[in-house]
């Protein structure tokens, strides 16, 4: 009951409010103009552009609708499976399959409950024509063993690599920090699989007695963000710190990435997690925020539409809260600037549409796509 008028309190809060919906915005290299492309969504937290233009976009409490392209939300489509819809988990991310176009498969990830309590799951489902409903719903893969107590840190990104194997980011469930580095856990993995959730042969720990052959990196904390950096083939991963020490990481076969051992962060207590900031045999970020943005989903981008933004990667943060853009070259980065940081809108997931525009998922229980189009 409590929670019920609480849930109901916040939905008649104000939103945060954009300066003026349609102002101009001067950044570094682009002048945009800020728009507000849709409302009605409750807790957005993934998103998958259609051939057509539409959007696929999960909300947190279990809902996956349709927004069209002139921002119009769908009733919730029909057929998608239970989540655990409690604290950080419920339905999360969505990925078009790379055939869509003929197959209509789509995949989801979600926290969801098992015997023995609850896990990062990844599930394949077919949109029907119509887009009203999921069909042929078929869970693939689950993040064991599940854990009884906690529902934070699932992590639940989707990206598809240029050779159409799937990947998978998982958290380490923030109870035991160790279960990143356990070679027989799922848990804060980035995970490699084909489109049947099987591990792949050429995996790097598919031939180690007691390893799971699903794993490609290890010693992530809560990895929120997968993306292929377009120019050079290489897998890009984001993860929230703890008190300090956000991440930007190049994911490479195999790598451990150091969650617990290794850290730039400390507990919210303050206390020390691990006096080591690096150490042999485990991989370095590229980049780390102290404080930290908590990052959520990443995009990079290449179009017309904005030049002075090509070969940026744009990253949702929660924390701060805004937009952050890194200019980058290769592999590398080379510059920061940070969008709207002053509006204080929690921003979830990040994506290029069509048209070059780019739009931003809130992380509101009132949820919006925010627009950032060119402004002429």
């Amino acid at each position: 009951m409590i929670r019920s008028i609480l849930a109901l309190a916040l939905l008649a809060l104000p939103l945060p409010a954009l300066a003026q919906d349609g102002e101009i915005v001067r950044s570094e290299r682009a002048t945009f103009r800020l728009t507000t492309f849709a409302t009605g969504l409750e807790r957005p937290w993934g998103a998958a552009l259609l051939p057509d233009g539409r959007l696929l976009v999960t909300e947190r409490p279990g809902r996956l609708r349709v927004v069209g392209r002139d921002g119009a939300v769908s009733r919730p489509v029909e057929g998608v499976p239970q989540v655990e819809a409690a604290s950080q988990g419920g339905l999360l991310d969505v990925a078009l399959g790379p055939d869509f176009e003929t197959s209509r498969e789509i995949f989801l990830c979600s926290a969801t409950l098992v015997q023995g309590g609850a896990l990062t799951r990844l599930i394949r489902a077919r949109l029907s024509a119509d887009a009203s409903a999921l069909e042929a719903v078929t869970p693939l893969l689950d993040a064991t063993p599940p854990q009884s107590s906690g529902r934070q840190h699932y992590g639940c990104r989707i990206a598809f690599g240029p050779d159409g194997r799937l990947y998978l980011s998982t958290g380490d469930r923030n109870v035991d920090r160790m279960r990143s580095q356990r070679l027989d856990d799922l848990a804060g993995k980035v995970l490699r699989v084909d489109r049947e959730g099987r591990p792949q042969r050429d995996n790097p720990f598919a031939d180690r007695a007691g390893a799971r052959g699903e794993i490609f990196t290890y010693g992530h904390r809560n990895p929120q963000s997968l993306a292929f950096n377009p120019w050079t083939g290489t897998l890009w991963q984001a993860e929230h710190g703890p008190r300090g020490g956000d991440e930007l990481n190049l994911i490479r076969p195999g790598a451990n990435y150091g969650w617990p051992v290794v850290t730039h962060g400390v507990n919210y207590s303050g206390t020390t997690i691990s006096e080591q900031k690096s150490a042999p045999g485990m991989e370095d970020p590229i980049r780390v925020w102290t404080p930290v943005i908590s990052p959520s989903g990443i995009a990079f981008y290449d179009h017309a539409a904005f030049p002075g933004w090509q070969r940026s990667l744009f990253i949702a943060a929660l924390n701060s809260p805004g937009l952050v853009r890194l200019s980058t070259e290769g592999d590398r980065v080379t510059g920061e600037e940070r969008l709207l940081f002053d509006r204080r809108i929690r921003m979830r997931d990040v994506l290029v549409g069509q048209d070059g525009a780019v739009l931003v998922l809130t992380d509101e229980a009132q949820g919006r796509i925010l627009r950032l189009a060119p402004a002429e």
